[in-house]
């Protein structure tokens, strides 16, 4: 019988999580997990999986050196092999890659290759191809290309030997090359419009129309049949959440992942079963921690006043309907890093939040611009511009038009903004995406020798070291106020009666391989 379940309540998930990063991050010598798929049989296959996503493949299309993740991973993992494999809970496993192992220094990494794999024109997939599909992703327009920024040259040793040259540590190299960093595309195919890959499923794009659905066929000669459950995969594209609920309540799709902030009751009364699991946090990214905009914001006290002013609680409640987990960090709870104590390290003060501001000389208050786009609520907007104004501070609102509001963020020309981010699966993604001086989410691009130096030994360090150097970190950013969080935002994927799923931890939409049919 299947169950609803929140994936990050179980706890045996934040302990794998930090197994995962000790094989894949820190030890350079870490031996693949033994639990590789078995080559010879797999299970029974259904015949079709209609399945529900929320985005076409992109620009980059089918291209594996240009294409996307997250919501997207389901495109790329049809058709292509990575070179290691992540389980739900990120331990890594034998993919392509038999075998791996770093040198002492952490910046040459040394991959076995299989030896009896073909892409589906017949091509032999060896080390030469892994090589230029590493460099080709690096420099690639891939949104993710910076996940192999670090790798300076990967090279053919022999035909089954991939070496793979770091201009610094990176302890994230291998979870990533079992994400699209690691998508392996047939070299005989690099200058054509056909996506050639060697993985489980082959596009049908005689069958498929572009932006709306994609049909993949079983590859017959796969080599790893337990990831392989369905003769036939259609992936239909939902532009919007009404859309979906109407297929769903329409029994047009076994699984789905579903992005509204309605309809859960009706869908789970048409049959499917709910599998929730908390994967972003959204909140208020507080940028401008030196001033340069507003003054006031360079002051750690008026920060902290701003995580005093805002009840979490009531915006889960009044925008999320209590979907979520109220926060205060930005680390997830599978991540080395995560205090539980830190959850509620600004609880709802507003004369708390008066007194901090009458502390660092605005007694009287300020006015701060804030902008507003039309893809986040026009409630959230009146919800926290309201609480700001009940202990002094004005949000001047101004609204963005959505194609520029990336770029007015990531562009340091705002001092805060409201935002859905992700919670990466490791310490040194967090500090890669949000923290450290060069991170996309650090968008004034704020120094803090603190900061680099916890950075560092994460980076660099043991596992122990690495682990406790996060946790430091954590609650630094926390006591810091770097992020106004809220709330973690629970993800809801639908699966039939006839169709389960197990979340994968990091990563929005579930495995493709681990969207499976019910065996009785």
């Amino acid at each position: 019988m299947k169950f609803s379940y929140r994936a990050t309540a179980v706890t045996a998930v934040g302990v794998l999580a930090l197994a995962a990063c000790s094989s894949s991050d820190n030890d350079p010598g870490a031996e693949p997990s033994s639990s590789t798929a078995s080559t010879e049989t797999g299970a029974a296959m259904a015949p079709l999986l209609n399945l529900g996503v929320v985005d076409s493949p992109g620009q980059g299309g089918f291209v594996a050196a240009d294409m996307s993740f997250a919501t997207k991973a389901p495109y790329g993992q049809a058709i292509y092999d990575t070179l290691v494999r992540a389980t739900p809970d990120n331990l890594l496993e034998p993919a392509l890659a038999s075998d791996w192992g770093y040198d002492s220094g952490k910046t040459e990494l040394t991959l076995k290759l299989r030896d009896d794999v073909k892409f589906t024109d017949g091509t032999d997939f060896n080390a030469d191809a892994a090589a230029q599909n590493i460099l080709r992703f690096r420099d690639g327009s891939a949104e993710n290309a910076n996940w192999l920024a670090n790798v300076s040259d990967a090279v053919a040793k022999d035909p089954h030997t991939l070496v793979i040259t770091l201009s610094a540590p990176d302890p994230a190299l291998l979870l990533n090359l079992s994400r699209a960093a690691g998508y392996q595309q047939s070299p005989a195919s690099f200058d054509t419009d056909t996506p050639v890959g060697s993985g489980p499923y082959v596009l049908d794009q005689a069958a498929s129309v572009v932006d709306a659905s994609y049909i993949f066929d079983a590859n017959p000669d796969y080599w790893a049949s337990d990831y392989q459950h369905y003769d036939e995969i259609a992936m239909t594209v939902f532009d919007d959440p009404v859309s979906m609920q109407n297929a769903l309540m329409g029994d047009q799709l076994d699984a789905a992942l579903f992005t509204g902030y309605q309809g859960f009751d009706q869908i789970e009364g048409a049959g499917y079963t709910a599998h929730e699991y908390a994967q972003d946090w959204e909140g208020l990214l507080l940028f401008d921690r030196t001033g340069q905009l507003s003054e006031p914001m360079g002051d750690v006290r008026v920060r902290q006043s701003i995580n005093f002013a805002i009840d979490k609680e009531g915006l889960l409640q009044g925008l999320a309907g209590g979907r979520g987990e109220v926060t205060t960090q930005v680390f997830g709870k599978e991540t080395p890093g995560y205090d539980a104590e830190l959850e509620y390290a600004y609880p709802y003060d507003p004369e708390k939040a008066k007194s901090l501001l009458a502390e660092a000389g605005y007694a009287d208050g300020f006015t701060i611009d804030f902008p507003t786009v039309s893809f986040v609520p026009q409630a959230t907007f009146d919800l926290v511009g309201q609480q700001l104004a009940e202990v002094g501070i004005t949000a001047n609102f101004t609204d963005i038009a959505p194609q520029d509001y990336f770029p007015t963020m990531l562009g340091g020309n705002v001092a805060l903004a409201s935002f859905r981010l992700e919670q990466p699966a490791t310490a040194w993604e967090t500090y890669s995406l949000e923290l450290s001086q060069g991170a996309p989410w650090n968008s004034f691009h704020t120094p803090d020798d603190a900061v680099a130096g916890y950075g560092e030994i994460i980076q660099t360090g043991s596992d122990a070291d690495s682990a406790a150097a996060a946790a430091e970190l954590n609650k630094y950013i926390v006591d810091q106020a770097w992020f106004n969080p809220w709330y973690r935002t629970i993800t809801t994927f639908y699966t039939d009666a006839e169709t389960d799923v197990t979340p994968q931890v990091g990563n929005v939409y579930p495995y493709l391989w681990n969207i499976v049919p019910v065996t009785n």
